[in-house]
């Protein structure tokens, strides 16, 4: 294709929103799919435990209804990655209920692809059995039974194959279940025939807007062109610009190892990539090299409840309590553990976060603390809310009214900027599932609909 493949990500996720000129002005030029990410796992396992959205449904309605009116008016896929955050049915429900309603509102007749990323317990547990699941790093330690069963959503990420069925299939809309944030680029680059290694490093760029362009941010659009040899990528907006050095640095973003990427079934080697300025704000990408696996793993991922938390935020000013406040925090704890001493402490943990002084790298701030006033926010997780609640409020007055050594007062050792100052934050997820599953055909069931 002489002119290039030519893929338009108008933000980094769905629903943070974008300007609206620039992205229209991107049509003035053949453009070949509209591809935008819309989940992550950036904001840990709450969202697919608690099966919530990353964003507002204003927000993503805000953003389809520009989408598909371009998409659809013009005869080009829009293909959505991750719908809903986290990928899991609910979440896709949520995003095919917005699409339908706008369908509706705007009179128009798609053809929508769903590929669902969910997986039943019983498939899990029998790969498990099979010897077919590994950890995902050495620090995840292995998966059980047990884990599974408690955990309630399991999704994993499919890759570009699922994708390209419903491409082939002349989907209008397509949204994905879970999916490797760069899979729904690279699927639309190999559909039109694209080299593989430059569709998934392309993709790579593509998946967080103009995030790769100076000043960078997610809340704006990038336009990315495929050739046979090479790709090239540039902002939609005036404003930014992409250099080789700012597309360079993306391509390092969120990756264990340099120049080593690895997907659901390949490796992507860019050891021996080259970024150029092709024109001003133009930088041109070659020799992107994928590798076809041996064996095909996919990610799992799954979240379970472990806890609920209520948690206080407030300040402190006294010197005289800062300079003691660990040694404070721990007669509060003791204190607070004596009154509830008829409950096990195995069933609540307190926890205490130091806004201003450490409370970003803990134990690791390499810097001493030189300031006036700090931020103290201090949690309590427990086996139930009540629990949570009941010691919450505990510490709370505790820390609040404790006569620490050269105290001049009688109170206020803490200032509250809320008032109620307990906050009941509700249910606490972890990761439960975080691993790599061989698969030797594909699991991710596509499915049609006409609206």
């Amino acid at each position: 294709m002489q002119n290039g493949v030519k893929i338009l990500s108008p933000c980094g996720i769905l629903g943070y929103g974008f300007p609206k000129q620039p992205f229209l002005d991107a049509f003035k030029e053949k453009i070949h799919g509209i591809v935008v990410d819309a989940g992550s796992t950036d904001a840990g396992p709450h969202k697919l435990g608690a099966n919530v959205s990353i964003v507002s449904r204003r927000a993503l309605k805000k953003d389809l209804s520009i989408i598909l009116e371009k998409g659809l008016s013009h005869r080009i896929p829009v293909i959505i990655g991750s719908a809903g955050g986290a990928g899991a049915r609910a979440h896709v429900e949520l995003t095919l209920e917005v699409v339908k309603e706008l369908l509706v509102e705007q009179n128009i007749h798609a053809k929508i692809g769903i590929i669902w990323a969910d997986f039943k317990q019983r498939t899990i547990i029998d790969a498990l059995r099979e010897g077919r699941i590994t950890p995902l790093s050495s620090n995840i330690p292995d998966l059980t039974i047990e884990k599974i069963l408690d955990t309630g959503t399991i999704v994993a990420q499919m890759g570009h194959e699922p994708i390209l069925k419903a491409l082939k299939q002349q989907c209008d809309i397509i949204l994905c279940g879970r999916s490797y944030d760069p899979s729904p680029f690279a699927a639309l680059g190999i559909y039109h025939g694209m080299d593989p290694g430059l569709s998934y490093h392309l993709g790579k760029i593509l998946e967080c807007g103009a995030l790769c362009a100076e000043p960078g941010t997610t809340k704006d659009g990038i336009i990315g062109t495929l050739y046979h040899d090479s790709f090239t990528v540039q902002a939609l907006n005036p404003i930014r610009k992409c250099t080789p050095t700012s597309v360079a640095a993306h391509t390092f973003y969120e990756k264990e190892h340099p120049y080593i990427l690895h997907g659901p079934g390949f490796t992507l080697n860019l050891e021996n990539c080259e970024f150029n300025e092709k024109a001003n704000g133009i930088v041109e990408v070659r020799n992107s090299q994928y590798t076809q696996d041996k064996e095909v793993r996919i990610k799992l991922e799954g979240a379970r409840k472990v806890a609920y938390r209520t948690f206080v935020v407030a300040g402190i000013r006294d010197p005289l309590l800062i300079n003691q406040l660990e040694e404070v925090e721990k007669e509060v704890v003791g204190q607070v553990s004596n009154y509830f001493a008829e409950i096990s402490e195995d069933d609540y943990k307190i926890n205490f976060y130091h806004y201003g002084k450490d409370a970003v790298l803990g134990n690791h701030e390499p810097s001493t603390f030189s300031g006036h006033e700090i931020g103290v926010m201090f949690e309590v997780l427990a086996k139930n809310q009540e629990l949570a609640n009941a010691v919450c409020a505990n510490v709370r007055s505790t820390f609040l009214h404790f006569g620490y050594e050269g105290r001049k007062s009688t109170a206020g050792n803490l200032a509250f900027p809320f008032a109620p100052s307990d906050i009941e934050f509700g249910p606490v997820y972890e990761f439960s599932i975080y691993h790599l599953m061989r698969i030797t055909q594909d699991p991710f069931l596509l499915e049609i609909v006409e609206v």
